[in-house]
């Protein structure tokens, strides 16, 4: 047993996140090699996820790779896989680890596949990986978008001094206690007013009518885990003609949260509707897809853009009710979705783009990428590279798995981070730690093809879901 922890705590420190095909290597390594050999062990560990498919014949690796790289199963309809997959691009191959990239492997195989790209915060998900782009022929794939349909960014930002925000700083506090609320069953006893909430299909659909009630009181609230509302400084070293400010110090408020119960019911009912229609092999069932142009398809496209459309107005709110605080309107507003399906043009012919944690990147379009509670973040312009599917990355991208940071990093090293940063930290957990990220200035560097810097958004006062 001290053999396998020491094992598992040495590929965690180099970067490989717990993951089945980790686990399950980490196992076999230590069945076969002697305590001694420990080094060993973890050299080849090391070789088998940075490129499992040149371990198919090894002698008891072989079946564990073969088991990672089995083409999709045929379906149910009579399509047949596309064995020799798509190529797609990598962007920070070196900082994306085997499982995320054997994710976007087997979606390569699909038969609807028609393009690819892994963004460099990218990380093993379900389905697609974290910061995995995939266009597709005619069809959706629910967990291509991901549970947390319309997960976004919106960055507000005010003609007031930063100074504030150390000045008054028990001001500021007192605002994000009042106007927020976070958690996954969070519910205001008050529902907020919206247009959103007179959407027909809340009323035509059975599974959306059954929702209306609990989405109206979670309007404007926030979920757990890296959702956050933050107070900060936004720095735009020159004029920017498109977003309509002068180069200067602003004062802003980032919020990052999505569609809550709502999203989360109509990923789960059309990934189950999927997965019985394709009928595909254990490992990719997550990868299930449903075509637009049969009535579960058509269901969900529909129930996914309300989705979005809710995201939005739950930012709406919380930012409202900010500005009121304030007594301001922000002078500039940017915001993006980063977990959603568009219906894009592609290489002369009309796709539908998946962007699962990835931000839309095409030429002119103004996004966000935050970094981690204490890194900044990045207001960017994309580039529209077509490589990339216009797309960047969403984040930092995580370092570590939640259970991997509660158990190796302690509140203490969290706080004094925090303090040497001068940021103040309303609630969170250390699984949001930024030791759990990647470093986001590296991944900025590895996406300079994909989009332009424009400004920069540093945390001061952030407000999450209490640990």
């Amino acid at each position: 047993m001290a053999k396998l922890k020491t094992i598992a705590k040495a590929m965690y420190k180099l970067g490989y996140k717990d993951s089945p095909m980790l686990s399950e290597a980490i196992q076999l390594v230590h069945n076969k090699l002697t305590y001694n050999q420990t080094k060993e062990a973890i050299s080849l560990l090391t070789a088998f996820m940075s490129k499992p498919e040149d371990f198919r014949e090894h002698e008891f690796l072989g079946p564990l790779a073969v088991k990672y790289d089995l083409p999709v199963a045929a379906v149910a309809d009579t399509t047949s896989s596309n064995q020799r997959g798509i190529q797609f691009a990598i962007f920070g191959k070196e900082h994306i680890e085997a499982s995320a990239l054997n994710q976007m492997y087997q979606a390569a195989k699909l038969p609807i596949s028609l393009g690819g790209a892994i963004m460099p915060d990218g990380h093993a998900g379900y389905g697609l990986p974290i910061g995995g782009v995939l266009a597709t022929d005619n069809a959706v794939i629910p967990y291509g978008v991901g549970v947390d349909i319309g997960c976004r960014m919106c960055l507000s930002v005010y003609d007031l001094p930063p100074g504030d925000l150390q000045r008054k700083k028990a001001f500021f506090v007192n605002a994000l206690e009042e106007t927020t609320l976070f958690g996954g069953s969070a519910m205001f006893k008050r529902s907020e007013d919206h247009p959103v909430m007179d959407n027909p299909l809340f009323f035509e659909m059975p599974l959306l009518r059954h929702m209306h009630a609990k989405a109206w009181k979670q309007l404007g609230s926030s979920g757990s885990g890296n959702h956050f509302v933050e107070f900060g400084i936004v720095e735009l070293p020159a004029e920017d003609k498109q977003l309509g400010l002068q180069a200067g110090s602003y004062l802003g408020v980032l919020s990052h949260s999505g569609s809550r119960a709502l999203g989360a019911k109509i990923a789960k009912y059309y990934t189950d509707a999927a997965i019985s229609k394709r009928r595909l092999a254990q490992e990719v069932k997550h990868l299930a897809w449903l075509y637009l142009d049969e009535d579960a398809g058509v269901e969900y496209w529909a129930a996914m853009n309300l989705a979005g459309d809710y995201a939005t107005a739950c930012h709406e709110v919380i930012h409202k009710k900010i500005s009121k605080l304030l007594g301001r309107r922000p002078v500039g507003v940017v915001e993006n979705h980063h977990n959603f399906a568009w219906k894009e043009n592609w290489q002369g012919r009309e796709v539908v783009v998946h962007r699962k944690g990835a931000t839309p990147a095409g030429a002119g379009v103004m996004g966000i990428i935050p970094g981690s509670m204490a890194s900044p973040g990045f207001i960017v312009r994309g580039k529209g590279c077509v490589s990339a599917l216009h797309s960047a990355s969403h984040g930092a991208g995580r370092l570590m798995s939640r259970s991997q940071a509660r158990n190796s990093i302690t509140s203490k090293q969290v706080q004094m981070l925090l303090q040497q940063h001068d940021i103040t930290l309303l609630g969170g957990g250390v699984d949001e730690a930024p030791f759990a990220y990647k470093d986001i200035h590296t991944v900025m560097q590895q996406q300079t093809e994909l989009v332009d810097v424009v400004g920069s958004f540093f945390p001061k006062i952030v407000r999450m879901a209490d640990n």
